[in-house]
This record gives structure tokens, C-alpha cells and sequence, in this order.
């Protein structure tokens, strides 16, 4: 980050990171407005020259911020809409008063963002359907019942990771291997995902398996099934985000492995494209390197894509460890300590 603080005595303005909120995903609070700061400071901006906010879940809150930092000078404003709706009102304000607008981790479908960074999307949910295939195998589910959840509709990157992890399944369910059970609306909301959850499994309970797109909705989902009595390795669930509680339901065996998202890689390549587009450059080929279709525009939006890593007791040392996303004094505690042990986790 350090090479690009020539580029701060060239640009003008500030720049505003806005997140979307804090129930979707701890990781708003814990990682990226952290990672943000610390990679715009890094890049040579001072405090004074940017701000990183969080909309608290609320449409409104978002698009007040985006105007009043437009009205405070802001030249960039990199944005993790709450959902598409927001998200266009927003870049229209902002391309209205010449501001461009990096789209952070969610696409704005039929947005005018200039650059678009987040992990590739559909690999996620390669990753986590192919996860829950490695699980019902290791953990010898003999007739698959599957459930399959998904995140809020409103948001393209559950619309993405849907259409990795079901070209995965379906295969599975076409040949008969598998059966799909049950239908659920989707939602990033815990509790919600838990009332779908046992919508369907009272309405049929022979599901022995769930596809959970986030660690944070299938949290509640393992305290249910543990309530029940269901034993570690018998009901594969899977998740993503890598949060503590997910880590810790994959050592205790609930969990088949999470999605490792490394997110101070994706807030130092957004506070890096901020830096080129505050100073009028365009992006070097490394760091823009991939497109993602607006489906809604059909545009092809150049983009920074990084990439996901599945993550199971046998890589969570020298991922989620090594990386310092999680402390293993943390990770570790109380009843985990001995499964840590096991997994030759340190640190």
C-alpha cells in the first residue's frame, strides 16, 4: 500500500467507505472498516481525508451518508450497498455531482459504478457445495436429503454463490444420488434463516442435510440440531465467512468447513482503485483483473475478483491462523482445545 502514496499528492478529495451493516455479516465490524482505515492510511491518505461508515441496515442511513460525504467533499465513494435499490440511488447521486463510485463486495445491478472488487462469487458457492459433497461423503450420509437455503434475493452475491453451489447439487439430485427437500425464501438475517429452517424440517424431517450459504445462519441451525440430540457428524451444514462460531462448529464436527474470504485483501484493493480514481489514473491490468456481467445493464463491469478458500481443520493453521483473522487463543478456548490440538493449530 505504501507504493501508492505518490498517488495521494496528486488526487483530490476524500474518499467514503460506506457498509451496508451489522447483521448480515460481523465481518462489516470486525474486518473490512479496520482493513479499510488501516489500507487507506497505509496508501497515504490522513484521517481527515476519508471516512468509513456503516448504514446500520437502514436505505435510508446509506444514501444519507453518500450525500452528506459528497457534501463534504468526497471525490470516491466506495460502497457496499444494503441491496441494489439503494445502491442505484446512490451512484445516481454521485454521477450527478462527479463522483465515482467503487461497488465493494455487492454488486449494484444496473448501477454506474466505475469498478467493482469482491471475491469471485460463484467460486464461494463452488466451494460450498462442493464442501457439503465432500462432508455427506466423509461423514457417510447414505440417502441425502437436502435442504437449500440461500441468502437475501435482493443481494447478487447470493444470486452468485446460488448458481456455484447448485451447478454443483444438481447433478447430484438429476441422477437420483441425492434428494432436494423442502424450498426456503432466503435471508442473511440468523433468526430468519432458522424459521425457514424449521418450517421445512417439521414439514419433512427426514432432511439430513442443509446447504447454509453463512456461517451466521447456520449457527442457530447447530444449536437447534444439537438441542435435538443429532450427533457431530451426521447432519452436514456448511457456511462461509470464516467467524469465529463457524470455525468452532467446524473442530466441534457440526460444520463441514467454512469460506474463507481473506478481507484485507479486498479493502486494500478497494482503497487501492480509490487511490488511482482520486488521482484521475486508471488502474494497472494486476490489479483490475477479471468482469462481472450487470445483468441488469449488461454491461461488463471491470472488476477485481479475489479468491475464496474452503477451510477445515486440515488449512485453518495456515489460513485463518496464519493470516491473524481469528487468534487461536480465541479460537481455541475451552471445549475447542483439544480438537485445536488435533489440527496442529497454533499460534
Amino acid at each position: 500500500m505504501a507504493a501508492l502514496k505518490p498517488l495521494a499528492a496528486l488526487g483530490q478529495g476524500n474518499v467514503a467507505a460506506i457498509l451496508p451493516d451489522t447483521v448480515s455479516s460481523a465481518r462489516y465490524t470486525e474486518f473490512d472498516a479496520p482493513y479499510l482505515r488501516k489500507a487507506l492510511n497505509a496508501a497515504g491518505l490522513s484521517t481527515s481525508q476519508f471516512t468509513v461508515q456503516n448504514a446500520q441496515g437502514s436505505d435510508a442511513t446509506q444514501l444519507n451518508m453518500a450525500q452528506t460525504a459528497i457534501t463534504k467533499g468526497a471525490s470516491v465513494l466506495i460502497v457496499d450497498p444494503l441491496d441494489s435499490g439503494v445502491g442505484m440511488q446512490i451512484e445516481k447521486y454521485a454521477a450527478a455531482h462527479g463522483v465515482q463510485v467503487v461497488d465493494y463486495d455487492r454488486l449494484v445491478l444496473g448501477g454506474s459504478r466505475k469498478y467493482y472488487v469482491s471475491f469471485n462469487n460463484v467460486r464461494v458457492g463452488t466451494l460450498l457445495g462442493q464442501g457439503l459433497a465432500a462432508c455427506v461423503t466423509a461423514w457417510h450420509v447414505a440417502k441425502p436429503n437436502v435442504l437449500v437455503m440461500y441468502g437475501d434475493p435482493a443481494d447478487n452475491n447470493a444470486t452468485m454463490f446460488g448458481d456455484g453451489y447448485n451447478a454443483v447439487m444438481n447433478p447430484f439430485f438429476s441422477s437420483g444420488k441425492w434428494n432436494k427437500v423442502g424450498k426456503a425464501a432466503g435471508t442473511w438475517d440468523p433468526p430468519t434463516a432458522l424459521t425457514e429452517f424449521l418450517r421445512q424440517f417439521t414439514a419433512h424431517p427426514s432432511i439430513n442435510a442443509v446447504l447454509t450459504p453463512s456461517d451466521a445462519n447456520a449457527a442457530p441451525i447447530i444449536i437447534y440440531l444439537q438441542r435435538k440430540g443429532v450427533k457431530a457428524k451426521t447432519f452436514p451444514v456448511t457456511g462461509q465467512d470464516a467467524t469465529l462460531v463457524g470455525l468452532q462448529n467446524v473442530l466441534a464436527d457440526y460444520q463441514c468447513g467454512t469460506v474463507y474470504k481473506p478481507i484485507y485483501l479486498e479493502a486494500q484493493a478497494a482503497a487501492a482503485l480509490a487511490m488511482y480514481m482520486r488521482a484521475g489514473k486508471t488502474p494497472p491490468a494486476a490489479l483490475v483483473n477479471g468482469s462481472v456481467k450487470d445483468t441488469k445493464s449488461n454491461d461488463n463491469v471491470p472488476s477485481v475478483l479475489l479468491t475464496p478458500v474452503w477451510v477445515t481443520p486440515t488449512n485453518m493453521n495456515s489460513t485463518v491462523i496464519a493470516d491473524k483473522f481469528v487468534p487461536a487463543s480465541q479460537l481455541c478456548s475451552g471445549k475447542y482445545a483439544s480438537a485445536c490440538t488435533a489440527a496442529g493449530i497454533s499460534g
